[in-house]
Formats: C-alpha cells, sequence, structure tokens
C-alpha cells in the first residue's frame, strides 16, 4: 500500500504536508510517495518549488514527478468530486475541508492506495511520531560564510527569532499583517524573562520590519543575506537555532520554532483570528498547548 501526498506552498506548508502523510503512511504500514512537482506547475505568482531536498529524509520515501496531463488532471478532478460523497473511511482520494484539525485522519486506516491533498496544520497530525520526523527532518546546513558566521553569533549569546511577515503592505493596518502591538508584547515578555536576551529578525521586508518594531538598543540583528524561496530554508536553519521565538502568522516561523531542540524555549504566537484570501490563522489545532498565545 502506498499514501501519496502532494507538495504546495512554501517550505512550511510543504512540513506540514510531509508530517501528516508520513505519519498516516507509517500507522498503515504503507509506503511514502512525495509528489513534488505537479502542486508547482501552475503557481506563476510565487514560483515556488520543492524544498524538501534540504532535509536528510529516508532514502526510502520516493518523490515522483507526476503527469499532469490534460487527461490526468480531469481524472484527479473526477476523483476528488467522487470521494467527497463516500465515507471518511472509505476514501482513496483525501482532500482536507476547512482549516481547523481533523481527527478523522489519525483514525484512518486503509487498505487502497490514498492520495493525500491539504495543508494539515496541526502538531496533532504527527505528534505520536515527532521523534521520526525530528530525525527525519534534520537540515544539510547551508555552508557559505554568511550562514555560518551568523549561526556563531545565535549560538554566542540568548538568541530570539523574531519572523515579521508581511502579507499585504507594511503599512496597511488592516489585512493580513499582524499589528506591531503584537510585536512590542511579545519583546516585553521576553526581555521580562531574559533581560540580556538578543534579537534576531527574519522577515521577507526587513527594512520595513526594523523601521514598525521596537527593539532594545544594541540588541538586535537583522538577518537579511538569504533572499528568494531558493534560500528560505537558510533562514529556517537559523532561526531553528535560536533559544526563544516570536513567530509570526505564518507556517515558516512556526516550524523554525517547532524545529528547534532547545530545553525550555519560549516561543510566542499571535494570538489572531484570520481567515481570508491570502492565508488562515488561528484556527483549532494550529498552535502547540506549550506556547504562548499574545
Amino acid at each position: 500500500m502506498k499514501v501519496t501526498c502532494r507538495l504546495v506552498g512554501g517550505i512550511g506548508n510543504q512540513l506540514f504536508i510531509y508530517a501528516a502523510a508520513r505519519r498516516l503512511a507509517i500507522s498503515n504500514h504503507a509506503d511514502l510517495c512525495v509528489d513534488f512537482a505537479s502542486g508547482f506547475e501552475r503557481d506563476s505568482t510565487y514560483k515556488r518549488s520543492c524544498q524538501l531536498n534540504h532535509f536528510l529524509i529516508p532514502d526510502n520515501i520516493q518523490f515522483k514527478n507526476f503527469d499532469i496531463s490534460f487527461y490526468k488532471r480531469v481524472r484527479r478532478y473526477l476523483n476528488r468530486k467522487i470521494n467527497k460523497f463516500l465515507p471518511f473511511k472509505y476514501r482513496t482520494h483525501i482532500c482536507q475541508t476547512g482549516d481547523d484539525y481533523d481527527s478523522r485522519l489519525l483514525e484512518l486506516r486503509f487498505k487502497k492506495n490514498i492520495f493525500l491533498e491539504g495543508y494539515w496544520q496541526s502538531e496533532r497530525y504527527f505528534k505520536d511520531i515527532e521523534k521520526i520526523l525530528r530525525t527525519d527532518l534534520k537540515f544539510m546546513p547551508p555552508v557559505d560564510f554568511a550562514n555560518c558566521e551568523m549561526k556563531q553569533q545565535i549560538d554566542k549569546c540568548v538568541s530570539v527569532a523574531v519572523h515579521v511577515r508581511f502579507f499585504d503592505r507594511p503599512d496597511e493596518s488592516a489585512g493580513s499583517n499582524v499589528a506591531s502591538d503584537y510585536y512590542d508584547r511579545a519583546i516585553a515578555y521576553i526581555d521580562a524573562m531574559e533581560p540580556q536576551a538578543h534579537y534576531f529578525v527574519f522577515s521577507d521586508q526587513p527594512s520595513a520590519a526594523l523601521s514598525r518594531l521596537a527593539f532594545p538598543r544594541g540588541r538586535v540583528t537583522v538577518v537579511s543575506h538569504n533572499q528568494g524561496d531558493e534560500n528560505a530554508y537558510a533562514d529556517l536553519w537559523l532561526m531553528s537555532l535560536c533559544q526563544h521565538f516570536i513567530i509570526a502568522n505564518s507556517t515558516f516561523s512556526w516550524w523554525g520554532a517547532w524545529l528547534s531542540e532547545r530545553q525550555g524555549k519560549i516561543v510566542i504566537a499571535p494570538k489572531v483570528r484570520i481567515n481570508h484570501g491570502k492565508m488562515a490563522w488561528g484556527f483549532e489545532g494550529l498552535l502547540p498547548d506549550e506556547w504562548i498565545q499574545l
């Protein structure tokens, strides 16, 4: 038997998809196959691609470039439609419905090949195989001078990764951007716990992030040398090396915090509910119970 999952989105979404599919395969003693290409063929906006090649994923996990000819697309479309009307336990083409955690995926036992589509953004989908995933998702770290030097800076202080993601223009007060006062409260919280903390800022618009947020004088470093989607893994690696985390409403920094193996790490996440166009956040199951919501 085989579970095939289809990758879509950025590196954070890809990690969620892989983790949920990996757990589903293990619980059913099935092989795992990753469709690493078809989900990106029509991505003309972001031009993303598979980023899982930056991790030490076992050799027995198959990565295949699936045919997306017109015939194959029509067949997949019909499979989706037909399976929607079947009881969940009898489906062979499983599409996520809504954003909330769906416990049915954990309970699923199947005897035929399964095709899995969706984002599956919850630790609950893979918590019971955490040790396996932490082995699978060890980085193949970058070896260039800039990233190695930044690692040294992170290692020698009480480091806090701060992720600022702009889904809309930085000056827009509404929309999908998290308000600046969230970061103010999160920085104040960390500073009360760690008065000597040094803040490492990761952002898709570093200058805008620095201008909008108030960091303690002399205790902030902007990480801006890893540009482009192909270098996102390097920022994620650096982020995961930090001791504490102030994440954005973003799966990217969600994984930066989760992949850290630091004992006693503080993870602060925005307590907001967003569900429109560009992104979703705050739905059931998204954040681990031990993370702090502000």
